[in-house]
């Protein structure tokens, strides 16, 4: 989406706070209930110092995790690439890996691995493998056909094939599947905060809802919201940068 026709989800979006904010104050609902928007900047502003060192631990999470994620999730659909046989055993179970729910896996590795950070990581790194190692793989298949042909003709080795032919293409692929994992990564950071954790914007929700706090739920929702805003954004910022030379290529 072009920057100039975000206009249009602007506008939807003030324009469903500002009918969140008449409903709540027409109808009176108590602040517990359903605060009014207004409620929730305001106890945002109040309350930013004491989120502050819970944005950085779930920050801290996902960094380490989605990172492990991007790597293993390249490195496996590489192989699964290049090992066709690999890949008819394997992806059934990555399949099936994906139909095991967060809310069940996270209480059994924190069983296997304690209550530290790295059964937070192993969580997020599970939950963004799968899109990445998907649209990886559906990158390598995409490559122009006539072009291997060609490379080939050339005599140009499988290695030389994949790296200056496949790899390039995939670019755009790969970076699909890293911005749609990058969304869920916040989100599952947070569930997991929920089971386990002394910082983090899960532990901050889970004590604001434990204590009827019910703006300062709100707060911590709007943050997982910006969080996951940014990280999408940086990954549409590499995106652009990692493939301007298709740009270039389109102008000539």
């Amino acid at each position: 989406m072009r920057i100039e026709n975000m206009w249009k989800s602007v506008l939807a979006l003030l324009i469903a706070i500002t009918l969140w904010e008449i409903a709540v104050k027409l109808l009176q609902i108590e602040v517990w209930v359903l605060p009014a928007p207004s409620v929730i900047a305001k106890e945002m502003f109040i309350v930013f110092p004491a989120i502050f060192p819970h944005m950085l631990a779930t920050i801290k999470l996902v960094f380490v995790g989605f990172s492990s994620a991007i790597v293993l999730g390249i490195s496996v659909a590489t192989m699964l690439h290049i090992l066709p046989t690999a890949r008819e055993i394997v992806m059934p179970f990555l399949v099936i890996s994906q139909n095991i729910p967060t809310i069940v896996l996270a209480p059994l590795l924190m069983i296997w691995f304690g209550l530290g950070d790295f059964p937070k990581y192993l969580i997020i790194a599970t939950t963004a493998f799968f899109p990445i190692t998907i649209a990886t793989l559906d990158g390598f298949r995409q490559t122009e056909r006539d072009l291997m042909h060609y490379m080939q003709m050339m005599g140009a080795t499988k290695k030389q094939i994949f790296l200056r032919l496949q790899l390039p293409d995939a670019i755009p692929s790969i970076f699909s599947g890293i911005k749609i994992a990058a969304t869920y990564s916040v989100m599952t950071a947070v569930v997991a905060e929920w089971l386990g954790a002394q910082k983090g914007i899960g532990v901050f929700m889970t004590l604001s809802a434990s204590s009827y706090r019910t703006p300062r739920v709100f707060v911590a929702i709007v943050i997982t919201i910006i969080l996951s805003l940014a990280f999408f954004g940086l990954f549409l910022a590499l995106e652009k940068w990692f493939t301007r030379w298709k740009r270039n290529e389109g102008v000539q």
